[in-house]
């Protein structure tokens, strides 16, 4: 029986370990024998030790970063959103309607002066505003909302400095 990794006890990460997560957040797609030679040790226990941070939730996923431009999603707006009640149902129901919108890729539950801060990705100006006008002001409880558009990414999914 495989245990959900956020059920597993938080433990030191070893330096070796460490290094191993630093290398692959730089390339997810490095080849066991490169990183265990970046790392110093046999291919063998550096298999183990990835296969471990996975097993145990230090690494979630490893997938391609794609250039937004190449695919019809170069214009990058972040939107606040205020809720019109704080109930658990009106998150829910929010949460749900918004995992359906392709074009939010991420989705935040904040403190302060927005309930939700959305991260949407879309091919211009004019995408976003038939979005908006048909899907984003539609969404269940939306009061109101704060649009913010990019105007340069200066970082933008930088790796996590551990």
């Amino acid at each position: 029986m495989t245990r959900d990794p956020e059920d597993l006890p938080h433990r030191a990460l070893s330096r070796a370990e460490m290094r191993i997560l630093r290398i692959l957040q730089e390339n997810g797609r490095i080849a066991n024998v490169d990183l265990a030679r970046r790392v110093n040790m046999s291919a063998a226990t550096c298999f183990r030790h990835t296969q471990r941070l996975f097993d145990e939730g230090y690494v979630t996923s490893v997938r391609a970063q794609l250039a937004p431009e190449k695919v019809g999603r170069a214009s990058l707006v972040f939107m606040g959103v205020v809720l019109d009640r704080s109930t658990p149902e009106s998150f829910a129901a929010f949460e749900a309607a918004v995992r359906e919108i392709p074009m939010v890729i991420d989705c935040h539950l904040v403190a302060g002066d927005f309930d939700y801060f959305l991260k949407i990705r879309v091919e211009n100006m004019a995408e976003f505003n038939r979005l908006h006008g048909q899907r984003l002001i539609a969404l269940p409880a939306v009061r109101q909302t704060r649009t913010f558009f990019v105007m340069r990414e200066v970082i933008d999914n930088a790796p996590l400095s551990i």
